[in-house]
């Protein structure tokens, strides 16, 4: 019983630390696709939710059922034809330059914030990654179960501070005239939640190998699902109420957490720091498993090959990657989870 309820809870943890990057921990993604949308941006989140745990139930049931393990194996099972090879090439790609990402922005948070040189912030970023993925699962277990009970601490501390020092009740009137500029919240929601699924798939396929009880991994994915979906949702009211102040920062909450203090802020930028790499973890994770698996190449060699690739995509630059990377992952990730929930449904 002790077992089982530990590995729901480690599900859980990855399920959260996989989403949760440094985007939605600083804020700035929950500013793009929710916030800037207004009060509907309430509503968008829990439609994330229940993309979460259905596509999470499909893709479970499809690699338990057709003893799949790693995503190209997903991918090309719903869609063999052309569109499913060429899904496969743009989701590792996009995986690497997700990882270049979080190498970029490792090495600029140090350097903004503390003055440290990027290049430190990299190195620092790439070796500990290697050390914990030499541990293969356990390792991306192990990171997970430490950090996400860390962010839901800080970011709960940080709400609570906020409504303490809000001094005025809130009411429902208020929230309808908070100003948006952006229409189409549900597309924003749908765009959202199906670009970190197909990201997550690359870690919850080989998960199916690992843990045997796929009623354990469904309950751990509802769980970390409705934690995502609360802590999502405090960020989303802060912002909300500081609008539209927040649109001048990279890092919205740390605009919130100003007036909080010194201690707070360090937390809240250390949260970041380990945000972005249990996310870079997991991407890294997700390719090697992959290439392992069709390349034949040992999954030690394989993390090694992509920080080789990934370390120089990340001199682009943070902000230039996000931009450029983002959006067209978002919509190759849409067209994927239709095939998913087409082929589930043709093959029941």
């Amino acid at each position: 019983m002790k077992k089982s309820i530990f590995t729901i809870f480690q599900i859980s943890a990855v399920f959260i630390g996989t989403i949760v990057g440094a985007g939605l921990a600083s804020g700035q993604e929950i500013t793009q696709f929710f916030t800037s949308f207004g009060p509907k941006s309430l509503l968008g989140i829990f439609i994330c939710t229940f993309i979460y745990i259905g596509v999470s139930f499909i893709i479970i049931d499809l690699s338990t059922k057709y003893n799949l393990s790693s995503y190209k194996e997903l991918i090309i099972l719903v869609n063999s034809s052309l569109l499913g090879k060429i899904t496969d090439l743009l989701t590792s790609f996009f995986m690497i330059s997700g990882a270049a990402i979080i190498l970029a922005g490792s090495g600029s948070l140090i350097h903004q914030y503390f003055g440290i040189p990027n290049w430190i912030g990299i190195a620092v970023m790439s070796l500990i990654t290697i050390i914990v993925l030499l541990r293969g699962t356990d390792g991306l277990i192990e990171i997970n179960s430490v950090i996400v009970p860390s962010l839901i601490i800080v970011i709960t501390t940080i709400f609570i501070l906020f409504v303490f020092f809000s001094g005025n009740i809130i009411t429902v009137h208020e929230l309808k005239t908070i100003p948006y500029e952006k229409h189409y919240w549900i597309l924003s929601s749908v765009v959202y939640a199906s670009f970190n699924t197909i990201s997550f798939s690359g870690v919850l396929v080989p998960f199916t190998k690992e843990v045997n009880s796929k009623k354990q991994l469904f309950i751990g994915i509802i769980i970390g699902a409705l934690v995502l979906t609360l802590l999502s949702q405090m960020i989303n009211f802060m912002l909300l109420m500081n609008i539209p102040y927040i649109y001048k920062y990279d890092i919205p909450l740390l605009y919130i957490v100003h007036r909080f203090g010194r201690t707070i802020q360090i937390m809240l930028l250390g949260i970041i720091w380990l945000e972005m790499f249990s996310t870079e973890v997991s991407n890294i994770y997700s390719v090697s498993k992959t290439i392992e698996k069709s390349l034949n190449i040992g999954y030690k060699k394989s993390i090694f090959c992509i920080l080789l690739i990934a370390l120089p995509i990340s001199q682009i630059g943070f902000k230039q990657l996000i931009n450029f990377l983002y959006p067209a992952f978002g919509v190759i990730s849409f067209i994927f989870i239709i095939q998913c929930v087409i082929f589930y449904k043709r093959n029941r």
